[in-house]
């Protein structure tokens, strides 16, 4: 090599170390910052094929209320308002009873200070909603006896404190995928 190209050599090599450091630091820089958004949103809720589902679960495990408005269905779009920010006013949009009485005692669960919660369960006419209503907030696990349908029963029981094994036992993908998220937590 001659003498006059040796400089611009020990250049190229110099700016390629430089740029191989500058790319790792900005793949560091990415995980850092990207790293909370991707433990904010359980990847559970990723296996939900129901897009209104995903978008609920999303927003309830970690994410945003932004999520709820992807949600086309306005009763479960104003619960998941409710339970990601919005407050119990919310569950006043919704026009299915059973829903908007669920919804005002699981808000009411999360503030203990509000009294009973499971005063509003009462208020659900579906025999399975409203012991599965009792045991998540505040009556336990043996309301989940109660439940006929054996999903709702295995998610009650996963809810309850049975851990997120419980969600094994049901058979809708879409609700194994919630139960999991919601447990997860």
């Amino acid at each position: 090599m001659a003498s006059w190209a040796m400089p611009s050599a020990i250049q190229v090599v110099n700016l390629r170390s430089w740029a191989r450091a500058f790319s790792r630091c900005l793949r560091v820089c990415a995980l850092v910052c990207c790293a909370p958004w991707a433990l904010a949103q359980p990847s559970e809720c990723g296996f939900i094929k129901d897009p209104d589902r995903q978008a609920y679960c999303r927003a309830v495990n970690g994410g945003s209320e932004a999520q709820c408005g992807f949600i086309r269905d306005s009763d479960l779009q104003a619960r998941c308002r409710a339970e990601s920010g919005g407050g119990a006013a919310q569950c006043g949009f919704i026009r299915d009873k059973d829903a908007q009485a669920a919804c005002r005692a699981s808000l009411q669960s999360q503030r203990p200070a509000a009294g009973s919660s499971s005063g509003q369960c009462g208020f659900i006419q579906d025999a399975d909603q409203q012991a599965h209503c009792r045991a998540t907030t505040g009556g336990g696990s043996g309301q989940c006896g109660f439940i006929r349908n054996l999903d709702l029963q295995a998610l009650c029981r996963a809810e309850t404190g049975g851990g997120a094994g419980q969600c094994g036992f049901i058979k809708d993908r879409d609700m194994q995928a919630a139960c999991r998220a919601k447990v997860r937590r």
